[in-house]
Protein backbone atom coordinates (compact mmCIF):
# COMPACT_ATOMS: atom_id res chain seq x y z
CA UNK A 1 0.00 0.00 0.00
CA UNK A 2 1.26 3.21 -0.97
CA UNK A 3 0.47 6.71 0.03
CA UNK A 4 0.35 9.49 -2.41
CA UNK A 5 2.89 12.42 -1.15
CA UNK A 6 0.79 15.03 0.08
CA UNK A 7 -2.26 13.99 -0.28
CA UNK A 8 -4.44 11.95 2.53
CA UNK A 9 -5.45 8.93 -0.14
CA UNK A 10 -3.86 5.14 -0.57
CA UNK A 11 -3.39 2.74 -3.16
CA UNK A 12 -2.83 -0.51 -3.55
CA UNK A 13 -0.84 -2.67 -5.69
CA UNK A 14 0.33 -5.87 -6.02
CA UNK A 15 3.66 -6.63 -4.18
CA UNK A 16 3.83 -10.49 -4.67
CA UNK A 17 1.80 -13.31 -5.68
CA UNK A 18 3.13 -17.15 -5.10
CA UNK A 19 1.40 -20.17 -5.39
CA UNK A 20 0.55 -22.30 -2.30
CA UNK A 21 -0.24 -26.12 -2.56
CA UNK A 22 -2.92 -26.73 -0.27
CA UNK A 23 -6.14 -24.77 0.71
CA UNK A 24 -4.47 -21.87 3.15
CA UNK A 25 -6.20 -21.69 6.45
CA UNK A 26 -3.97 -18.98 7.85
CA UNK A 27 -1.21 -16.23 6.67
CA UNK A 28 1.09 -14.19 8.93
CA UNK A 29 3.44 -12.16 8.25
CA UNK A 30 5.98 -12.30 11.17
CA UNK A 31 6.13 -9.87 14.53
CA UNK A 32 7.92 -6.89 14.68
CA UNK A 33 10.62 -8.62 16.98
CA UNK A 34 11.48 -10.63 14.21
CA UNK A 35 14.90 -9.93 12.74
CA UNK A 36 14.03 -11.41 9.38
CA UNK A 37 11.50 -10.33 6.83
CA UNK A 38 9.52 -13.86 6.61
CA UNK A 39 5.59 -15.46 6.62
CA UNK A 40 4.19 -18.25 7.95
CA UNK A 41 1.39 -19.94 6.34
CA UNK A 42 -0.92 -22.74 7.23
CA UNK A 43 -2.75 -25.81 5.52
CA UNK A 44 -1.26 -29.56 4.94
CA UNK A 45 2.15 -28.04 6.76
CA UNK A 46 3.29 -25.36 8.30
CA UNK A 47 5.34 -23.57 5.98
CA UNK A 48 7.52 -20.38 6.13
CA UNK A 49 8.10 -17.91 3.45
CA UNK A 50 11.43 -15.25 3.10
CA UNK A 51 10.41 -11.80 1.45
CA UNK A 52 13.16 -10.05 -0.61
CA UNK A 53 12.57 -7.30 -3.28
CA UNK A 54 12.50 -8.49 -6.85
CA UNK A 55 16.01 -7.81 -8.63
CA UNK A 56 15.05 -4.24 -11.15
CA UNK A 57 12.20 -3.72 -9.14
CA UNK A 58 11.48 0.46 -8.68
CA UNK A 59 8.22 -0.16 -6.94
CA UNK A 60 8.18 -2.33 -3.92
CA UNK A 61 7.61 -5.89 -5.53
CA UNK A 62 8.61 -8.48 -3.71
CA UNK A 63 9.39 -12.34 -4.81
CA UNK A 64 8.54 -15.06 -2.18
CA UNK A 65 10.84 -18.18 -1.56
CA UNK A 66 9.55 -21.06 0.75
CA UNK A 67 12.57 -21.49 2.74
CA UNK A 68 10.77 -24.26 5.04
CA UNK A 69 8.02 -27.04 5.13
CA UNK A 70 7.92 -28.11 9.20
CA UNK A 71 6.50 -31.64 9.13
CA UNK A 72 5.80 -33.90 12.73
CA UNK A 73 4.92 -36.77 11.30
CA UNK A 74 7.81 -38.39 9.78
CA UNK A 75 6.31 -41.73 9.87
CA UNK A 76 3.42 -41.59 7.75
CA UNK A 77 3.37 -39.94 3.95
CA UNK A 78 -0.55 -38.55 5.21
CA UNK A 79 -0.66 -35.05 6.94
CA UNK A 80 -3.22 -34.34 9.87
CA UNK A 81 -4.17 -30.36 8.09
CA UNK A 82 -3.74 -27.41 10.06
CA UNK A 83 -6.40 -25.48 11.33
CA UNK A 84 -4.42 -22.36 12.18
CA UNK A 85 -1.73 -20.56 14.09
CA UNK A 86 -0.37 -18.22 16.26
CA UNK A 87 2.99 -16.48 16.13
CA UNK A 88 4.38 -15.46 19.36
CA UNK A 89 5.14 -11.53 19.87
CA UNK A 90 7.23 -11.94 22.68
CA UNK A 91 9.20 -14.64 21.22
CA UNK A 92 9.59 -14.75 17.23
CA UNK A 93 11.30 -18.04 17.33
CA UNK A 94 7.75 -19.50 18.21
CA UNK A 95 4.94 -20.84 16.23
CA UNK A 96 1.84 -22.30 17.99
CA UNK A 97 -0.08 -24.56 15.33
CA UNK A 98 -3.75 -26.68 15.64
CA UNK A 99 -4.45 -29.38 13.94
CA UNK A 100 -7.69 -31.39 13.12
CA UNK A 101 -5.83 -34.93 14.80
CA UNK A 102 -6.48 -32.59 18.26
CA UNK A 103 -2.83 -31.60 18.73
CA UNK A 104 -1.53 -28.36 19.26
CA UNK A 105 2.54 -28.16 18.03
CA UNK A 106 5.14 -25.66 19.26
CA UNK A 107 7.68 -24.82 17.07
CA UNK A 108 10.89 -23.15 17.05
CA UNK A 109 11.58 -21.55 13.85
CA UNK A 110 15.45 -21.42 14.31
CA UNK A 111 15.94 -25.37 14.74
CA UNK A 112 12.74 -25.70 12.44
CA UNK A 113 12.33 -28.28 14.89
CA UNK A 114 8.85 -29.01 17.16
CA UNK A 115 9.54 -27.87 21.12
CA UNK A 116 6.08 -29.63 22.16
CA UNK A 117 3.52 -31.23 20.62
CA UNK A 118 0.44 -32.28 22.67
CA UNK A 119 -2.93 -33.57 22.48
CA UNK A 120 -5.11 -30.55 23.36
CA UNK A 121 -8.53 -31.44 23.17
CA UNK A 122 -10.79 -34.17 22.53
CA UNK A 123 -11.73 -33.62 18.98
CA UNK A 124 -10.39 -31.37 16.53
CA UNK A 125 -8.64 -28.24 17.71
CA UNK A 126 -9.88 -25.22 15.49
CA UNK A 127 -7.72 -22.27 16.61
CA UNK A 128 -4.63 -21.27 18.84
CA UNK A 129 -3.34 -18.26 20.35
CA UNK A 130 -0.74 -16.91 22.83
CA UNK A 131 -1.12 -15.13 25.55
CA UNK A 132 1.31 -12.03 26.24
CA UNK A 133 4.37 -13.44 27.51
CA UNK A 134 6.06 -16.60 25.83
CA UNK A 135 4.58 -19.20 28.04
CA UNK A 136 0.83 -19.46 27.92
CA UNK A 137 -1.61 -20.45 25.10
CA UNK A 138 -4.98 -21.28 24.81
CA UNK A 139 -6.71 -23.50 22.74
CA UNK A 140 -10.72 -24.07 21.22
CA UNK A 141 -11.98 -26.91 19.38
CA UNK A 142 -14.65 -29.42 18.14
CA UNK A 143 -15.55 -30.72 21.98
CA UNK A 144 -16.78 -27.09 22.42
CA UNK A 145 -13.77 -25.97 25.41
CA UNK A 146 -11.19 -23.65 25.66
CA UNK A 147 -8.04 -24.71 27.11
CA UNK A 148 -5.03 -22.69 28.67
CA UNK A 149 -1.49 -24.31 28.82
CA UNK A 150 1.69 -23.30 30.42
CA UNK A 151 4.67 -24.24 28.77
CA UNK A 152 6.34 -24.44 31.82
CA UNK A 153 4.47 -27.03 33.33
CA UNK A 154 2.47 -29.00 30.40
CA UNK A 155 1.57 -31.97 32.70
CA UNK A 156 -1.82 -29.90 33.67
CA UNK A 157 -4.25 -27.50 31.57
CA UNK A 158 -7.06 -25.68 33.00
CA UNK A 159 -10.28 -25.39 31.41
CA UNK A 160 -11.45 -21.98 31.23
CA UNK A 161 -15.13 -22.20 29.30
CA UNK A 162 -17.20 -24.91 27.75
CA UNK A 163 -19.98 -24.25 25.41
CA UNK A 164 -23.89 -24.77 26.44
CA UNK A 165 -24.40 -28.54 24.41
CA UNK A 166 -20.74 -28.57 24.13
CA UNK A 167 -20.80 -26.60 20.65
CA UNK A 168 -17.83 -26.60 19.05
CA UNK A 169 -15.67 -23.05 19.36
CA UNK A 170 -14.26 -21.99 16.19
CA UNK A 171 -11.97 -18.93 16.80
CA UNK A 172 -10.84 -16.87 19.83
CA UNK A 173 -8.55 -13.77 20.86
CA UNK A 174 -6.32 -13.65 23.26
CA UNK A 175 -6.36 -9.29 24.89
CA UNK A 176 -2.80 -8.53 24.85
CA UNK A 177 -3.29 -5.31 26.90
CA UNK A 178 -5.08 -7.50 29.37
CA UNK A 179 -4.64 -10.95 29.22
CA UNK A 180 -6.98 -11.38 31.94
CA UNK A 181 -9.75 -11.44 28.95
CA UNK A 182 -10.25 -14.11 26.11
CA UNK A 183 -12.65 -13.69 23.27
CA UNK A 184 -14.42 -16.69 21.29
CA UNK A 185 -17.32 -17.53 19.36
CA UNK A 186 -19.16 -20.69 18.96
CA UNK A 187 -20.01 -21.96 15.16
CA UNK A 188 -23.04 -21.14 13.64
CA UNK A 189 -23.86 -18.34 16.42
CA UNK A 190 -24.05 -14.69 15.87
CA UNK A 191 -22.64 -14.10 19.30
CA UNK A 192 -19.27 -13.07 20.46
CA UNK A 193 -18.33 -14.45 24.02
CA UNK A 194 -16.05 -12.83 26.14
CA UNK A 195 -14.05 -14.93 29.59
CA UNK A 196 -11.95 -13.95 32.52
CA UNK A 197 -9.66 -16.39 33.15
CA UNK A 198 -9.80 -15.43 36.52
CA UNK A 199 -13.17 -16.37 36.65
CA UNK A 200 -14.08 -20.21 34.43
CA UNK A 201 -16.83 -21.74 32.92
CA UNK A 202 -18.92 -18.12 33.18
CA UNK A 203 -18.81 -15.36 30.57
CA UNK A 204 -17.76 -12.14 31.57
CA UNK A 205 -20.12 -10.31 29.02
CA UNK A 206 -21.76 -11.94 25.70
CA UNK A 207 -22.05 -9.45 22.68
CA UNK A 208 -24.93 -10.40 20.19
CA UNK A 209 -24.92 -7.51 18.38
CA UNK A 210 -24.56 -9.68 14.98
CA UNK A 211 -27.70 -10.29 12.64
CA UNK A 212 -26.28 -13.37 11.53
CA UNK A 213 -22.91 -15.43 12.42
CA UNK A 214 -19.71 -14.33 13.22
CA UNK A 215 -16.67 -14.95 11.29
CA UNK A 216 -13.76 -13.44 12.95
CA UNK A 217 -12.69 -11.08 15.95
CA UNK A 218 -10.06 -8.96 17.21
CA UNK A 219 -9.03 -7.12 19.76
CA UNK A 220 -7.42 -3.57 19.67
CA UNK A 221 -3.40 -3.64 20.23
CA UNK A 222 -3.65 -0.69 21.58
CA UNK A 223 -6.34 -0.64 23.95
CA UNK A 224 -7.41 -3.08 26.60
CA UNK A 225 -11.61 -2.57 26.23
CA UNK A 226 -11.92 -2.35 22.56
CA UNK A 227 -12.81 -5.45 20.26
CA UNK A 228 -14.05 -5.91 16.55
CA UNK A 229 -16.41 -8.04 15.75
CA UNK A 230 -17.58 -9.56 12.40
CA UNK A 231 -19.89 -11.76 10.57
CA UNK A 232 -22.19 -12.67 7.45
CA UNK A 233 -24.80 -10.28 8.25
CA UNK A 234 -22.18 -8.16 6.23
CA UNK A 235 -20.99 -6.17 9.25
CA UNK A 236 -17.42 -5.04 11.42
CA UNK A 237 -18.79 -3.99 14.40
CA UNK A 238 -16.21 -2.58 17.30
CA UNK A 239 -17.60 -2.75 21.10
CA UNK A 240 -16.17 -0.63 24.12
CA UNK A 241 -16.11 -3.46 26.87
CA UNK A 242 -14.48 -1.05 30.04
CA UNK A 243 -17.70 -1.62 31.67
CA UNK A 244 -18.93 -5.12 30.69
CA UNK A 245 -17.87 -5.79 34.40
CA UNK A 246 -20.89 -3.43 35.50
CA UNK A 247 -23.51 -3.74 32.67
CA UNK A 248 -23.99 -5.44 30.11
CA UNK A 249 -22.85 -4.18 26.73
CA UNK A 250 -26.24 -3.74 24.46
CA UNK A 251 -24.83 -2.29 21.27
CA UNK A 252 -21.37 -1.45 19.41
CA UNK A 253 -19.84 1.92 19.51
CA UNK A 254 -18.87 2.08 15.52
CA UNK A 255 -20.12 -0.18 12.67
CA UNK A 256 -19.47 -0.59 9.09
CA UNK A 257 -21.60 -2.34 6.54
CA UNK A 258 -19.56 -4.21 3.67
CA UNK A 259 -20.56 -5.77 0.17
CA UNK A 260 -20.72 -9.11 1.49
CA UNK A 261 -20.39 -11.63 4.33
CA UNK A 262 -17.23 -10.91 6.08
CA UNK A 263 -14.93 -13.87 6.44
CA UNK A 264 -12.10 -12.39 8.10
CA UNK A 265 -10.61 -9.49 10.07
CA UNK A 266 -7.09 -8.09 11.36
CA UNK A 267 -6.52 -5.12 13.73
CA UNK A 268 -3.36 -3.59 12.97
CA UNK A 269 -0.76 -4.10 15.75
CA UNK A 270 1.88 -1.60 13.83
CA UNK A 271 -0.74 0.99 12.86
CA UNK A 272 -3.56 0.61 14.96
CA UNK A 273 -6.15 3.41 13.55
CA UNK A 274 -6.58 0.39 10.52
CA UNK A 275 -8.50 -2.80 10.50
CA UNK A 276 -8.77 -4.64 7.36
CA UNK A 277 -11.31 -6.88 6.60
CA UNK A 278 -11.94 -9.74 4.05
CA UNK A 279 -15.12 -10.49 1.75
CA UNK A 280 -15.78 -12.41 -1.24
CA UNK A 281 -12.59 -11.31 -3.60
CA UNK A 282 -12.04 -8.44 -1.84
CA UNK A 283 -10.23 -7.15 1.26
CA UNK A 284 -11.23 -3.40 2.41
CA UNK A 285 -9.03 -1.58 4.78
CA UNK A 286 -10.95 0.68 7.32
CA UNK A 287 -10.06 3.81 9.08
CA UNK A 288 -11.05 3.74 13.10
Amino acid sequence: MAKDKGVESYEFYNACTFDHPYPCTKIMFAPGGSSRDILATTGDYLRLWSLREAPGSNYGQLTAKKEVLLNNNKNSEYCAPLTGFDWNEFDPTMIGTSSIDSTCTIWDIESNTARTQLIAHDKEVFDIAFARGKDVFASVGADGSVRMFDLRSLEHSTIIYESPGLDPLLRLSWNKCDPNYIATFMLDSNRTIVLDIRVPSVPVVELGGHMANVNALAWAPQSSCHICTAGEDWQALIWELSKMTQSPVEDPILAYNAEGEINNLLWSSSQPDWVSIAFGDKLQILRV
